[in-house]
């Protein structure tokens, strides 16, 4: 059991002002994992005015690139050496499987790499035009307050910490009470890389303190992870302030399954891009759209790959879908499970029950509808659980259509029988993310939404560049 009962921060370990420390507890069986310090307005304050004086006054942002990158790629040396316990410790908190929370975990020093790259490449000041123009510098935003959700705790808070840090601001993580644990342990490897006082602060909290960060007037810019709702909410408070923000918000995409495809690899290929992480996934592809010419090949495809998948303890390597993350998350993927059936689709796999042996975790069977229509709510809404929809469509036009259909466009994908095929719909889908017969992505490429699914981008150069200010200076 791992007990941080101490906020870090501005780079120091500090008591929270209220003494509350939470317990954290597996959401398999309800066991203790640890406890965490939760922070409060008034510990907000510290970490801001921390964040506030080494801006503003300290060598942070007088620093050289080189110097930051120096400093971050330390600290990405001592974070991969501990990948394995932090993906043990992940996933005894959140419920995600191994194999997923390993597989992530170990794949962050890349996403760190990214980023190193990009500011090793970067034209922090440069003069246009062969050196006739003007000068163009790019500089730190200030402080950011950087909040994450519980899902893929240290993949989201780095995407943000990483490219913040390098561009000279400071920055304070607020990580969700569910993860907290993970979060502080953080603090460990920021001071062990040794970043200067003020730097970094790391501010487990609820919502209501998650608030009062968001429109502390110290705060200069918010880079957030989460659901729309909560975006929405942000958005507006940095529009009042006409504060620098980024949302990567949900997400409902699709998938196409063309004619021409491979069925059987295509369903496998679900296994993985839609029910990644429990189905706690903003990126995840929960709409399947088949033609009608193949329309109940794939389904029984689909629902024979389903039910191989064994859902239990999180810890075991041959579990691929554990608990939800909490008792209210179960409920409300369990409520558009009922949803669904009301609406009229059918149930193929899955249901409502909790899986035998599992009642004392917050499990969700793998659930898949068939005969869904678009404009049912379980192919609107994004529910974040294990449940996919089926949708049937007449030609290409048609699915392209359908996918279209949303208001998010965060992800999506394609199944074809040749490459070209493939991008020649990818081309047509609004969405800023997209995957051609199961492809890997890039950490090097940018990552957000269109619509709903958020605004900004980030993972390298393009992500690099969500950090900064543009100061043109006329010689």
């Amino acid at each position: 059991m791992k007990i941080y009962d101490k906020l870090f921060i501005g780079g120091q370990w500090k008591a929270p002002i209220n003494q509350e420390v939470i317990e954290i507890r597996s959401p398999h069986d309800q066991s203790v994992v640890g406890k965490a310090a939760q922070a409060s307005p008034a510990d907000i304050d510290l970490a801001v005015a921390a964040a506030r004086k080494a801006f503003d006054n300290g060598p942070w942002p007088k620093m050289t690139p080189g110097e930051r990158q120096d400093l971050v790629a330390r600290f990405n040396e001592l974070h991969a050496a501990r990948a394995d316990e932090i993906a043990a410790l992940i996933s005894s908190e959140n419920g995600t499987p191994s194999w997923f929370t390993n597989g992530l975990q170990h794949s962050l020093s890349e996403q760190t790499n990214a980023y190193l790259r990009a500011a090793k490449s970067y034209a922090w000041e440069e003069t246009l035009n062969d050196g006739k123009g003007p000068m163009i510098r790019r500089e730190a935003v200030g402080v950011v307050a950087a909040i994450i959700p519980w899902n893929a705790p240290h993949q989201s808070a780095l995407a943000k910490m990483i490219p913040a840090l390098l561009a000279g601001n400071t920055v304070i993580l607020k990580a969700s009470p569910e993860t907290s644990i993970n979060a502080l342990l953080l603090g460990e490897i920021f001071a062990e890389a040794g970043f200067p006082e003020g730097v970094v602060s790391i501010v487990p909290a609820g919502r209501e303190t998650s608030e009062y960060l968001v429109s502390h007037p110290g705060v200069d810019k918010i880079a957030f992870t989460g659901s729309t709702g909560a975006g929405r909410r942000i958005a507006s408070i940095a529009g009042e302030q006409l504060k620098r923000v980024s949302l990567e918000l949900g997400g409902k995409s699709a998938t196409i399954i063309l004619d021409d495809a491979d069925l059987e690899s295509a369903v496998q290929g679900l296994k993985y891009t839609s029910f990644v992480n429990n189905g706690e996934s903003c990126v995840a592809h929960t709409r399947v759209l088949v033609s009608k010419k193949r329309y109940e090949e794939a389904v029984a495809l689909i629902r024979t790959m389903t039910e191989s998948l064994v859902v239990g303890n999180p810890a075991e390597p041959a579990t691929f879908i554990g608990p939800m993350v909490r008792e209210d998350q179960q409920k409300r993927v369990q409520s558009y499970i009922e949803l669904g059936i009301k609406e009229g689709a059918r149930l193929v796999t899955g249901g409502t029950e909790v899986p035998a042996g599992l009642e004392g975790g917050f499990y969700v069977k793998p659930t898949i509808f068939a005969d869904v229509d678009n404009s049912m709510r379980i192919a609107q809404e994004e529910i974040f659980g294990p449940v996919l929809v089926v949708i049937p469509y007449e030609d290409e036009a048609d699915a392209v259509r359908i996918a279209n259909d949303s208001p998010y466009g965060l992800g999506g994908g394609v199944w074809s029988g040749t490459k070209e095929h493939g991008v020649e719909i990818a081309r047509q889908i609004r969405t800023g993310n997209f995957v051609v017969n199961g492809a890997t992505a890039s950490y090097e490429g940018p990552f957000g939404g269109y619509k709903a699914s958020g605004i900004g981008r980030e993972f390298g150069v393009i992500g690099l560049g969500a950090f900064v200010e543009y100061k043109a200076i006329n010689i």
